[in-house]
This record gives structure tokens, C-alpha cells and sequence, in this order.
């Protein structure tokens, strides 16, 4: 059964083009796709259930093109790592990534975790009462707006929301404090240094208006609430995360941390980010013996870009390559989920426990595909698929910011430009699963 955005939204929002870098277009452009393919939808749902799912959509007219692609929006690779709309599309409904089409039931259910959501919430009230009216207009959608699935990772694509450069230091002060809320302090760190990276590779060009620590988004979906859905969005070139939060229950995925170079020296101090992840990879493949890493390493070639889930896959079919869980030892398994926990961990410690618990649970049905090198400094890509979580470290060619670090850009893979992704398959991503399951199940829903 395809898991649509559906459910009793609250009412939308109105929407503004105020702000100094809150992009209208973008938004205007994906309500005209909704609804060029929302004949699917109502048949698919039922009338009434759709029109409401598509409530935070209903100002666009259904007469635009669905194949136009909206102006000054990036060309995106397979499975939408560059991060734009490219080839991909989201016309579809939501639907999770799989294996072959058909989502697993019940691996998602909702129930107590015991994890402190309250600071969260309380930074996230904060930080909507610190922005002014037409700023706060502009930020919060409702919990089922399509905002959460428009998100990207290059520089270039126009961002909703309220962007850094659009609030006084006192405003970005209760911003850090949410993600302080909802981040471990390596999480908070990495947010940090990616956004520094950012900032310092531009002056390296001499491209601040592209590249700078401010060029990043807030979103807010729903109402910060102890017992309602609702969650937040920060968005921006190489760092993505995606927050939501029902009761004390937490899914934080997709998150894109990625950076060009990642490692760069910064008013005397070496600065380097990603870096966890990388290890956590080669530590791993490094473990297997040659008959193991001869099932795991699909190709021992890199090529420039290899993610698979990046933005706009969200409905990603792959199936299960290379080496199985239950063909590890106990040493290697401990190192496969060492890849986990460089991703999880980011998370505060409760809601990274509740996950990692259930990264262990499926540890026999996870699956590692390799491919590239396995030295020190080689550049490799590497995914960790099971039925719960889906991890890619994909080590890029140079881009744009390649003048930053003496590369050329198009060269070869290297580890100096890496993105990376973490997502929940099998419908959960953005807490969907959750979601649909809250409006069947609570009382006052029904």
C-alpha cells in the first residue's frame, strides 16, 4: 500500500516572498507539479483525503507544465546526487525507498522511547517566537507540507524558509540553541565546520555570493508540540537535516553532511570535517578477507559521483548488493556498525541509542557494496542497506570548489570532496511511517 502524505492537516500557513534569500519560485513551481499529477492522488487516496493532503498546495492553478524545470534549478545525476531536480522528479507520492518496489510492514510503529524531547521543543518554540511575523510566515509549514522533501545540497538550488543572512545575531543564536537541542556536540560541531569550510572555500575563489557560511534554511513543519507531529528542516550546500519529532519519538533522516575540501586551514587552525565517516568505511572494508571483499567490492574503480539516494530519490528502488551481516564475524560486524554510529551519533545520545538499537536488530540483513580503493587515502564509495537504515559515503570528483584546494575540477574521485547520506527505507524517512500511523490510530483523528 503506497504511504501518501495524507492525514487532518492543520490549516496552512499563509506563505511569503519576504525575506532577503526565501525563494517563492522553487515553491510555486513543485505546487504546479502536485498538481499536474494530482489526478493520481485523488484516485489513489479518495477525493477529499487527497485535496487535504495537498492543503499547503492549494494556491497553484493545475494547468503548468509537469516537465518544465523551474528557472536557475540544477541538472542533478543519477539518483539525484547533485542534488537537483534533474532526471528526477516529485511528481510521485511518497513511498520510501525499497528493494524491489514493495515496502516491509511493520518495522516502524509508534511507541515509547524514553527519548527527552522536550528541549527540542521548548528551543524550537523559542526559536519561532524570536522571528518576526513575515519571517515566521515564510518559515512554518504544516507537518505534511511537500517542503520536507525539497531540500538539496548544492549551493545553487533556491531555498524556502529563512536563511541565516536573514536574522540578527540574536535570531542565530536561538537557531544554534535547536540544534544544540536536537544535536550531539559532534553533530553541532560538524554543522558548524561544514558551514566554516563553506565560507572560507568561497573567499578561496572569490565567491562569497555562492559560497558562505549564511546560505542556510529554516523550515519548520507543524507545531512544536509534546504530543502532535511536527519537525524542522535545516538546508543548505553540503548540509541537510531533517527532524521530526512525534511524542518522544525522534527520526532524523535524510541528513546530508558533505564538504569541498574537507580539510582546510582556517586563520591558523586545520579545520577538517567528514572525516569520522571516511574512517569508519575503510576501518571496515579493511577487515574483510580477500573472498569477503571479492562479494563486497562491486568494481574497484571510483567514478566521479556513484550516491544513489540523494536529493529527490526519495522512492529509490535498490536491490541488496555485496557482502551479507550474518557473513561477518563479530570483529567485522563491530566495524560495520562503527559506520553507523559515525552517522547516528550526531544525534543526542538518547534518540542515537533508540537508533542504533535498531541498526543492530537487522545487522544480519545489512548489506555493504564497495567500490574504489581501500588505502588510507584512496577515493571509494561505499552503502550500508538494510531494512531500517541506508548509509552512502561517496568520495566526489572536484566541483566548483576545487580552486580552494589546487584541484581541477572533474578530476578524479578524491576523499578532499565528500558527500555522504543517512535515510530510514521502507517508508520512514521524514517520520512518514510514523505519521501515517498517528492519523490512523489517534483518537481524536478519527
Amino acid at each position: 500500500m503506497t504511504e501518501l502524505d495524507t492525514g487532518e492537516p492543520t490549516a496552512p500557513e499563509p506563505q511569503s516572498e519576504t525575506g532577503g534569500r526565501a525563494h517563492a519560485s522553487r515553491r510555486n513551481f513543485m505546487r504546479k507539479v502536485f498538481f499536474a499529477s494530482g489526478a493520481t492522488a485523488v484516485a489513489t487516496m479518495g477525493g477529499a483525503g487527497a485535496w487535504a493532503a495537498m492543503a499547503d498546495d492549494a494556491t497553484a492553478t493545475p494547468t503548468a507544465d509537469a516537465s518544465a524545470a523551474p528557472s536557475g534549478a540544477p541538472s542533478g545525476g543519477p539518483g539525484g546526487g547533485a542534488g537537483g531536480p534533474g532526471n528526477q522528479s516529485i511528481t510521485e507520492d511518497f513511498f520510501g525507498l525499497t528493494t524491489d518496489g514493495n515496502r516491509i510492514d511493520d518495522l516502524f510503529t509508534i511507541h515509547s522511547t524514553k527519548v527527552a524531547t522536550a528541549p527540542v521543543i521548548s528551543a524550537a518554540n523559542a526559536f519561532l517566537a524570536g522571528l518576526t511575523d513575515t519571517q515566521k510566515t515564510s518559515t512554518q509549514f504544516t507537518i505534511h507540507s511537500t517542503e520536507w522533501r525539497l531540500w538539496s545540497n548544492i549551493d545553487s538550488y533556491e531555498r524556502q524558509g529563512v536563511s541565516l543572512a536573514d536574522l540578527s545575531d540574536d535570531q542565530k543564536a536561538l537557531g544554534t540553541a535547536l540544534l544544540k537541542a536536537a544535536l550531539s556536540a559532534d553533530g553541532l560541531e560538524t554543522t558548524e565546520k561544514i558551514r566554516k569550510i563553506n565560507q572560507a572555500a568561497g573567499e578561496a575563489i572569490g565567491n562569497t555570493n555562492s559560497f558562505n557560511e549564511d546560505a542556510y534554511y529554516w523550515t519548520v513543519m507543524g507545531t512544536p508540540s509534546d504530543s502532535e507531529p511536527w519537525g524542522f528542516q535545516f538546508d543548505g550546500h553540503h548540509l541537510v537535516i531533517n527532524y521530526f519529532v512525534l511524542g518522544d519519538q525522534v527520526v532524523m533522516s535524510p541528513c546530508f553532511w558533505g564538504s569541498e575540501p574537507t580539510s582546510m586551514e582556517i586563520d591558523g587552525e586545520t579545520v577538517t570535517v567528514c572525516h569520522e565517516e571516511v574512517v569508519a568505511s575503510l576501518a571496515f572494508i579493511n577487515t574483510l578477507t580477500t573472498a569477503q571483499q571479492a562479494v563486497a567490492i562491486e568494481s574497484t574503480t571510483k567514478s566521479n559521483e556513484s550516491m544513489k539516494a540523494g536529493a529527490f530519490s526519495d522512492n529509490t528502488v535498490q536491490a541488496y548488493t555485496g557482502i551479507r551481516g550474518n557473513a561477518l564475524t563479530a570483529a567485522q560486524k563491530k566495524k560495520l556498525l562503527g559506520i553507523a554510529e559515525a552517522f547516528v551519533g550526531r544525534a543526542k545520545a538518547d534518540a542515537a541509542k533508540v537508533r542504533m538499537t535498531e541498526i543492530r536488530k537487522h545487522l544480519d540483513d545489512t548489506y555493504v557494496t564497495w567500490a574504489g580503493g581501500t588505502g588510507d587515502d584512496d577515493a571509494f564509495y561505499v552503502r550500508v542497506h538494510s531494512p531500517v537504515v541506508w548509509i552512502e559515503v561517496d568520495c566526489q570528483a572536484p566541483g566548483p570548489l576545487a580552486g580552494a584546494y589546487g584541484a581541477t575540477q572533474g578530476s578524479g574521485a578524491t576523499q578532499k570532496h565528500v558527500h555522504s547520506i543517512i535515510r530510514t527505507p521502507n517508508g520512514n524517512d521524514y517520520g512518514k511511517e510514523l505519521l501515517r500511523q498517528h492519523y490512523l490510530t489517534s483518537p481524536h483523528h478519527r
